[in-house]
């Protein structure tokens, strides 16, 4: 699996979206918070938009806001938001893919345990989670 900058990006603005909560968020703040380029963070969050995840308010008093819960958001739906279906790759092909033979013929199972291992991890991971290991991580 390759993180691409879209995606962090887009994962990085959602928690700024979600510790605002309930405030709107504007993308300048967004932009300038997380160092990304107001115009590319302008394509990323109507991606984020389009794909449910967040509302746009537009106007003076206008900005973002999470469309559902930040425990209700996953990393998992945010990825599938900026890049489509998640998928691990080997040698640029889907894992599932992969064939080997002779000595190698059990490493395709270890590429997809590793697929099916990062879908869990990034579909049980909420923006609520981030938060709350980002507040015990100033705390400590």
């Amino acid at each position: 699996m390759h993180i691409s900058a879209r995606t962090d990006y887009a994962v990085r603005a959602m928690l700024v979206i979600a510790e605002a909560h309930p405030s709107l968020v504007k993308t300048s703040e967004i932009a300038v918070a997380e160092r990304i380029s107001a115009s590319f963070l302008s394509e990323i969050l109507m991606e984020l938009r389009r794909s449910g995840l967040l509302l746009t308010f537009r106007g003076t008093e206008g900005g973002h806001a999470l469309a559902r819960s930040a425990d209700a958001i996953s990393v998992g739906d945010i990825l599938r938001a900026t890049d489509g279906v998640l998928i691990t790759t080997v040698r640029g092909r889907p894992t599932a893919l992969a064939s080997y033979h002779g000595v190698a013929r059990g490493l395709r199972d270890v590429w997809l345990s590793l697929d099916r291992a990062i879908t869990e991890i990034v579909d049980r991971t909420t923006l609520a989670d981030l938060l709350a290991d980002g507040a015990r991580s100033q705390a400590g």
